[in-house]
């Protein structure tokens, strides 16, 4: 083996190694973030809240997803599956906010004012954009479809924390119950975006890393042959 692919390899193991800490901090997070806000929600009787939690139980599932599939001995084979569960999250995630946010509109729920939901998605805002850009860096690097479109489930969570941060402080400040439904309406659209795109990779039926991976073993198999050719006088 030579010292590049040995270099090559250690590198797609510290990657791998990256991705499953930054998947296993935002599972953590996203299942403290969904009880915090489930319980706030039910207090203040708040649909937005409510649904920001059961978005966070959503963003565990896709991480899980990516967490099994790098804990698998080669993970790059796995991007299939992993990508079907997340563009399906992705899907789920647009049809709750959709209902959720039409049933504002219509007048039939009204977010009431929430000290907790406020400083809960705040925080949420500050912290998932770190989380999305690290696992997407280390997910390019590796070649990994899965890793960069968890990384943007979490960045579409990002926006959810901003539009439920800005529609709590509205309400809260100005009266304005609408405005957390009108954004949820507007990130459902990114959602099912970002679905179809996940999806798409799918059906590609292979990744940037299988197709490094296979390109190597080529170079390998020519290698191999040139060293067995018998050599000419």
């Amino acid at each position: 083996m030579s010292t590049a692919s040995a270099t090559t390899i250690e590198r797609r193991r510290v990657l791998t190694r990256r991705i499953r800490w930054i998947v296993g901090i935002t599972i953590a997070y996203n299942l403290v973030e969904a009880v915090i806000a489930i319980a706030a929600g039910t207090v203040a009787s708040s649909a937005a809240l409510i649904g920001f939690g059961l978005d966070s139980t959503i963003e565990v599932l896709s991480a899980a997803a990516v967490a099994w599939q790098f804990s698998r001995r080669d993970p790059e084979r796995w991007e299939r599956g992993t990508l079907r569960v997340i563009a399906i999250a992705f899907f789920a995630l647009a049809l709750y906010v959709s209902v959720t946010s039409a049933a504002a509109l219509l007048g039939l729920v009204h977010p009431e004012h929430s000290a907790v939901g406020i400083a809960l998605a705040a925080v949420s805002v500050a912290v998932m954009p770190f989380l999305s850009f690290a696992e997407r860096r280390a997910g390019r690097e590796l070649g990994s479809a899965a890793a960069v479109a968890d990384s943007n489930q979490t960045l579409i969570c990002t926006y959810l924390s901003a539009a439920v941060l800005v529609g709590l402080v509205a309400n809260s400040l100005l009266g304005w119950w609408w405005a957390d439904a009108v954004a949820g309406l507007v990130i459902a659209a990114f959602a099912i975006r970002e679905g179809l795109e996940a999806w798409r990779e799918d059906a590609c039926a292979t990744s940037v890393g299988m197709l490094l991976e296979e390109h190597a073993d080529d170079d390998g198999h020519d290698d191999r042959r040139n060293a067995h050719a018998t050599p000419t006088t």
